[in-house]
């Protein structure tokens, strides 16, 4: 079975001796004990650390591979060239190869197809996008570009934590106060959430009364939307119902979200 491409995916390669020091210093996830053959998930932030893109990053003997959404790979690039100042490292965008189908595990879900770096000129199809949507929000996974954009979320908006993109026990990194500062003061108030239900349309709001939410993304009766999730408690105690589009709409509550949503409860007594 040959490799697919994967949708709207582009590659900045990061050379040199400095790779691994230039992104200690200025992204999310951590380079200590990193394996060739490894992949990790982050993110780089604004100062108020808000993300300007995420990505996947692969290691290699000689090389890191950002896999990253195209549309915020050319601001990556740069951001990256502006943090390097007099580091020995290449920054680049790969115009020859490719985001494929593979055997990297892509470490936000193992429901999420594996991945690798194949040259363009050996892929002759491309996943649908219907496919890819489909596949990743029924994984819970929100996507750049899709349920949001450069500058517009926190991390644990897009539950960038949960998915072990973001090692707070790091050094320094941009953004770093902000982000350090919400999760360690319990001040999550958004998620993005898995929601199901007919009357789902990507920008709707999810209603309790009030709006509690928005749909960020759909395939069929399924979706993702931000949720503030202290106004979903507040729903909750209530007993309201949830909709969306006049219709009734559940909001799935994974497994890790249950602590933070008894300390909202507790807040809310």
């Amino acid at each position: 079975m040959s490799k697919r491409a994967l949708p709207d995916r582009s590659i900045v390669r990061l050379s040199g001796p400095d790779m691994l020091a230039l992104l200690e210093r200025t992204v999310t996830h951590s380079v200590d004990n990193w394996n060739t053959g490894e992949m990790r998930y982050g993110a780089l932030l604004t100062p108020q650390g808000k993300i300007i893109a995420d990505y996947l990053a692969m290691l290699s003997l000689e090389n890191i591979y950002l896999d990253v959404h195209s549309h915020a790979a050319d601001e990556l690039e740069k951001r990256l060239k502006l943090f390097r100042l007099r580091s020995e490292v290449e920054i680049e965008q790969l115009t020859d190869d490719v985001v494929t189908e593979g055997s990297w595990v892509d470490v936000r879900s193992t429901q999420l197809p594996h991945r690798a770096i194949s040259p363009a000129a050996e892929i002759g199809v491309e996943m649908s996008y219907e496919e890819w949507h489909k596949t990743r929000i029924a994984a819970g996974v929100p996507e750049w570009g899709a349920d949001y954009r450069g500058s517009e979320v926190f991390p644990t908006d897009v539950n960038l934590d949960i998915m072990n993109g973001i090692d707070y026990k790091k050094g320094c990194f941009v953004g770093q106060e902000v982000a350090s500062r919400m999760k360690r003061k319990a001040k999550v108030r958004k998620r993005t959430l898995p929601v199901r239900g007919e009357g789902l349309k990507r920008g709707a709001d999810i209603l309790a009364g009030s709006s509690i939410g928005n749909v960020t993304s759909v395939s069929g009766e399924m979706g993702l939307a931000l949720i503030r999730t202290d106004r979903m408690v507040q729903a909750d105690a209530a007993g309201k119902a949830f909709t969306c589009g006049g219709r009734p709409v559940t909001i799935d509550r994974p497994e890790w979200l249950k602590m933070e949503l008894i300390a909202l409860t507790a807040a809310n007594d």
